[in-house]
């Protein structure tokens, strides 16, 4: 489908036939971004989200272990004070 870009302010815009709108799921806000010289509009995504389930994905913490076995170095043991 092709657009035309109108002026909005000192921007340009485009407007979006709402059956494209409901098909995409937009609501009030969309993310914007460029892939490929390609702007990309997607559903906005609220902060955190989907972090849940990353989580969850990720497993216990029951297992984890220090990767180094003494993290201290000879400045944190001599030489660092608070």
């Amino acid at each position: 489908m092709k657009v035309e870009l109108v002026r909005v302010g000192n921007s340009r815009g485009t407007r979006i036939p709402k059956p494209l709108i409901e098909q995409c799921g937009f609501e009030d806000s969309v993310e914007l971004r460029v892939e490929n010289d390609r702007l990309v509009s997607a559903p906005a995504r609220l902060p955190r989200d989907g972090w849940e389930e990353a989580f969850r994905a990720a497993g216990s913490s029951n297992q984890d272990e220090l990767l180094l076995e003494n993290p201290a170095s000879q400045f944190d043991r001599e030489e660092w004070k608070w």
